[in-house]
């Protein structure tokens, strides 16, 4: 497999898409941050002293989305049609699962931007507890799955699922 964002000399460079097609491009990411028993009682009764710990979050993740291309250097700058950040939230796990959902009619996917919306919206819930307790853990960022484009659908299975 050749890498696309490097010329023939290794030079790094930004893919032309200048030639593909426009089509509608979704992507889903998640992640999860793990927190204290006293870090989930704190986001639950609404006591974090910085404010509303998810809906911040919730608006920091769909921030990050309009601004990936300024943090990775080789992504296109988007114009999304959309972007979604929601949470699910496992009190008895100590667990918070974030998920985004992005989407574009463009020439290339939003895979990137929901992986950002996802990773902005996890270290904005550290940020907002870690007054509380630092020992919070973000894990398993990923896409989940993807549609759009030349390579078409892809679906992240867990062990086990066909």
């Amino acid at each position: 497999m050749e890498f696309s964002h490097f010329d023939a000399k290794g030079n790094a460079r930004m893919v032309d898409v200048s030639h593909k097609e426009i089509t509608r491009r979704t992507a889903v990411a998640e992640g999860t941050i793990e927190v204290s028993p006293q870090v989930m009682e704190a986001i639950a009764g609404g006591r974090v002293k910085k404010g509303d710990v998810l809906t911040v979050a919730q608006v920091a993740g769909i921030a990050a989305t309009k601004r990936t291309a300024d943090l990775i250097p080789m992504c296109h700058p988007l114009s999304l049609t959309n972007a979604e950040v929601t949470f699910e939230v496992k009190e008895e796990e100590g667990e918070i699962r974030a998920l985004c959902r992005a989407v574009t009619d463009g020439k290339t996917g939003v895979e990137m931007e929901a992986l950002t919306g996802v990773s902005a919206a996890l270290l904005t819930i550290y940020d907002m507890c870690k007054a509380i307790d630092k020992r919070m853990r973000i894990r398993d960022i990923h896409l989940v799955e993807k549609s759009g484009g030349r390579s078409g659908e892809f679906r992240f299975l867990e062990e086990g699922e066909k």
